[in-house]
C-alpha cells in the first residue's frame, strides 16, 4: 500500500450525487457526515439526496433504458470485464477506503474488493448467456418463441456491512441483463459506492444506467420511488423489518422484487465432528465481517458429548483475536458500525447472562474512542435468551448442547429466518440427511463461508425471496416473453 493514504483514498472519491452520468449537487444544498466508527470522528461529507433529487435519478434511468437494453449482450459483458480489472487493479486503495468507513481490518477489505470484483466477472460472462427458446404447439398447428427481455429500470438499496460486494451483486447483473438503475446505498457507508460508481463510468458505462443517490432519509428518498410506477424492480438487502415494509409499498405498482433479508444461521456440530475443523469453520462463519454479516453463525449447537472440548477450543482461538483499528496491522476484531449496534449486543449478552449463560471469553463492551466490542463465547446458553432468536450481528458465539440429531434439527429450525446454516459432522448419510432437513437457502457443509458469486445466495421464509449470483442471479433481471406464431 505504498503511497496510499487514509486522506488521499477519501480526498480521491467524489462526494455528490452521480445522476445522468453526471456528479450533482443535491438540490436542498444539504450534506451528511460519514464518520470513521473506529474513533468516532468525521472522514468527509456527501450529498443529502431529497425526494426530488431521487425523481431526477429515476428519469434518468428511464431516459437511458431503451437505448441501453439494446446495446449488445457482448459489450455489457465488456465493459464489466473492465470494471472486474480496475477493482483489481486499485483493491489495496479500495479496500483502504472501505476500512475508514465500515471499520473491518484491512486483509478482510482487501478480500472483500476481490470478492466484489468476482461478480462483475462473472455476470460479464453470463452477458451473453441470456437464452429463449423454440417449441412446436402440442397440436402442431403453431410455433412458440420463448425470448427473455430486461426487466425495465430497477431500485437498489445496499447496507452497510459489505459495502462494495453488495453493490456489485445487484449491478453485475441488472448490467448484464440491459437494465438501468437508481442505487442508494447505506448512509454509514457511502464511500465504496461512489467510488465504485467512477469506476464504472471509466469502464464505459453509459450516462444514465447507473444513478446514484445518498441520503440519511432512505425512506422519504426512495418511496415516492417505489410508488412512481415507471421502475419495475426492486432488489434490497438489509433487515427483515425493512424488507417487510417495502414489499408493502412494491404491492401497489406490483413490482418485482428481490430480498435478502435477515438471518439467525445455527450452527451444528455433531460428536463425530472432525473438531479441528469444526472450530475452524466457527471462526469463519462467526468472525467473518466481525459478525455482522446476514450469513454470520448465530446460535451454535454442539453435542454434549464434544460441547466442552468445542467450547474450550473456540475461546482460545477467541481469546487470540488482536481488536484494534483496522488499519492497523495484525488487527482480527475492528470496531462495530456504530453505538447502537455495540447497545444491541451489549443488552443480548446480558440478557443471556441473567438467564443463566456463562462468559468464557469477553462479554463486555470496550470504553471508547470508537465502537469496540470483544470477541465473545458463551455457554450454557438457555433457548429463551434474546440471542437465540434474534440477530446478533456482533462478535459474540453463544453455545447450546444438545443430545440427539432430532433435537439438533429442531433447534435449528425454530426460527422464523432461514438464509444459511452450518453442518459439521463425518457422518455421509447424517450430512445428507441433516441437510436435507435443515430450512435454510444454503447450507455450509462442513465448511464455514458458503459465499461464491458463482453460487446462488438466497434464503426462505423470511430471509428473503429470489436469489443473487450463480446461473440464476440474472433471471430476477429479465421477463420472459412468450410470442405465439400461427402457422
Amino acid at each position: 500500500m505504498s503511497g496510499i493514504t487514509e486522506n488521499g483514498v477519501v480526498d480521491a472519491v467524489g462526494k455528490e450525487l452521480f445522476i445522468g452520468g453526471k456528479w450533482v449537487s443535491a438540490r436542498s444544498g444539504k450534506t451528511f457526515d460519514v464518520q470513521d466508527p473506529s474513533t468516532g470522528e468525521v472522514l468527509c461529507q456527501v450529498a443529502d439526496a431529497g425526494p426530488e433529487d431521487g425523481l431526477a435519478a429515476l428519469d434518468a434511468a428511464c431516459a437511458a433504458q431503451a437505448d441501453w437494453a439494446a446495446v449488445a449482450p457482448r459489450e455489457r459483458g465488456e465493459i464489466l470485464r473492465r470494471a472486474y480489472d480496475k477493482l483489481i487493479e486499485r483493491r489495496d486503495e479500495l479496500a483502504l477506503l472501505m476500512t475508514l468507513e465500515m471499520g473491518k481490518p484491512l486483509a478482510e477489505a482487501a478480500g472483500e474488493i476481490t470478492y466484489a470484483a468476482e461478480f462483475f466477472r462473472w455476470f460479464a460472462e453470463e452477458a451473453v448467456r441470456i437464452d429463449g427458446g423454440y417449441a412446436v404447439a402440442p397440436n402442431g398447428s403453431g410455433r412458440f418463441l420463448i425470448t427473455r427481455q430486461p426487466v425495465g429500470p430497477t431500485l437498489l438499496i445496499t447496507p452497510w456491512n459489505f459495502p462494495m460486494a453488495m453493490g456489485t451483486r445487484k449491478i453485475g447483473p441488472a448490467v448484464a441483463a440491459g437494465c438501468t438503475m437508481v442505487i442508494k446505498p447505506a448512509a454509514q457507508t457511502p464511500l465504496s459506492m461512489l467510488a465504485l460508481t467512477q469506476i464504472l463510468a471509466d469502464a464505459g458505462l453509459p450516462e444514465g444506467v447507473l444513478n446514484v443517490v445518498t441520503t440519511k432519509d432512505a425512506g422519504g428518498v426512495m418511496e415516492p420511488l417505489i410508488r412512481d410506477g415507471r421502475a419495475r424492480k426492486l432488489s434490497f438487502t438489509g433487515s427483515t423489518a425493512v424488507g417487510r415494509k417495502l414489499l408493502e409499498q412494491c404491492a401497489e405498482k406490483v413490482l418485482r422484487t428481490s430480498m435478502e433479508l435477515g438471518g439467525n444461521a445455527p450452527f451444528v456440530v455433531f460428536d463425530d465432528a472432525d473438531l479441528d475443523a469444526a472450530v475452524e469453520g466457527a471462526m469463519q462463519a462467526k468472525m467473518r465481517n466481525i459478525g455482522e454479516a446476514c450469513t454470520a453463525a448465530n446460535r451454535f449447537y454442539v453435542q454434549r458429548g464434544v460441547a466442552e472440548e468445542f467450547s474450550r477450543r473456540l475461546t482460545e482461538r477467541m481469546q487470540a483475536l488482536p481488536m484494534g483499528r483496522g488499519t492497523d496491522e495484525g488487527v482480527v476484531v475492528g470496531p462495530l458500525i456504530d453505538e447502537a449496534a455495540v447497545k444491541k449486543v451489549t443488552e443480548l449478552v446480558k440478557d443471556a447472562t441473567d438467564k443463566g449463560a456463562r462468559v468464557l471469553t469477553g462479554g463486555s463492551r470496550v470504553d471508547g474512542p470508537g465502537h469496540f466490542y470483544p470477541a465473545t463465547v458463551l455457554t450454557d446458553v438457555p433457548v429463551d435468551a434474546r440471542l437465540a432468536s434474534e440477530e446478533i450481528f456482533g462478535p459474540v458465539a453463544p453455545i447450546t448442547p444438545f443430545d440427539t440429531e432430532d433435537e439438533a434439527v429442531e433447534k435449528a429450525n425454530d426460527t422464523e429466518y432461514g438464509l444459511v446454516s452450518y453442518l459439521f459432522t463425518s457422518d455421509l448419510k447424517r450430512a445428507l440427511r441433516v441437510s436435507e432437513r435443515l430450512e435454510a437457502g444454503m447450507i455450509g457443509l462442513n465448511q464455514g463461508i458458503v459465499s461464491n458469486p458463482a453460487a446462488p445466495f438466497g434464503g426462505v421464509k423470511q430471509s428473503g425471496l429470489g436469489r443473487e449470483g450463480g446461473t440464476v442471479g440474472i433471471d430476477e433481471f429479465l421477463e420472459t416473453k412468450y410470442i405465439a406464431v400461427n402457422l
